[in-house]
């Protein structure tokens, strides 16, 4: 098989690590993204905006399923991994650690969190990692949405009263620093998943967010700075910290589990 038609089994044991890392990077990131969409259901500042975080966050619990039955591959059973694992093994980008402050914060959240799990995950797709490509056709056509929602709330709020716009280039300038580190990750695993062709150099990943979301961002105020990657934790994939356990038990179903039909 060629270099640029990978399957599992051509991964060493090493590269299977990091396309591991990566998997559950994008699954977690998007379970957890839908805990922060499910927030807005009622708290929204129309039925219409709570109905669409309502949709979007269904969106992203599906492909979370979708992106943990990868795991398969490797030959481990994505149940415990989905449904067991404690708040300190999570590998989400850490801005969804916790929930947003408020409509102006998830917008920052759609903005720029989205974007970046939509840059990622299109990656991922046209790399060389074959089962990726037959997983992620649908997730990225649910984007086109997500991403709508996200460029009308920014212009929306950008064009508001002076404390709303102040309040969404705060929360935009506040997650992006971070939220850029966890998408262009820039560490020996990255590396490897580039020289592999199964991501593309994190500059190069960098730019796609730059051309998907940088003039959007520009036009309420907010200039594209340098990733964060202080006390970067190169096991998990993302900066220091963990969900708190309220969201995990929501994410893994702890209440409803003796409900679990499969």
């Amino acid at each position: 098989m060629s270099a640029t038609n990978l399957a599992p089994a051509d991964l060493g044991a090493e590269l299977q690590s990091d396309v591991r890392r990566l998997i559950l990077s994008l699954a977690d990131t998007k379970r957890l993204l839908g805990i922060r969409y499910s927030d807005w259901l009622l708290g929204a500042p129309s039925i219409e905006a709570g109905i669409a975080a309502s949709g979007m966050a269904q969106d992203e619990w599906g492909h979370a399923r979708l992106l943990y039955a990868l795991l398969k591959d490797f030959g481990e059973d994505p149940k415990p991994v989905e449904y067991d694992r404690a708040p300190e093994a999570y590998a989400n980008c850490e801005a969804l650690d916790l929930p947003a402050d408020d409509w102006a914060d998830l917008v920052a959240l759609m903005a720029i969190v989205d974007t970046a799990l939509t840059v990622l995950l299109q990656a991922f797709a046209e790399g060389s990692y074959e089962p990726a490509a037959g997983r992620a056709g649908k997730m990225i056509a649910d984007e086109d949405f997500h991403g709508d929602m996200a460029s009308a709330w920014l212009r929306r709020l950008g064009s508001a009263s002076p404390e709303g716009r102040a309040r969404i280039v705060e929360a935009c300038a506040t997650r992006l620093p971070r939220v850029l580190a966890w998408m262009a990750a820039d560490d020996a695993s990255a590396h490897r998943l580039a020289e592999a062709g199964i991501l593309p150099a994190p500059d190069e990943i960098m730019r796609r967010f730059v051309e998907r979301q940088g003039a959007a961002l520009a036009d309420i105020g907010v200039p594209m700075p340098d990733p964060d990657r202080t006390d970067w934790d190169a096991a998990r994939g993302r900066g220091p910290g963990h969900p708190g356990m309220e969201a995990v038990e929501r994410a893994r179903g702890d209440l409803n589990r003796e409900l679990f039909v499969e």
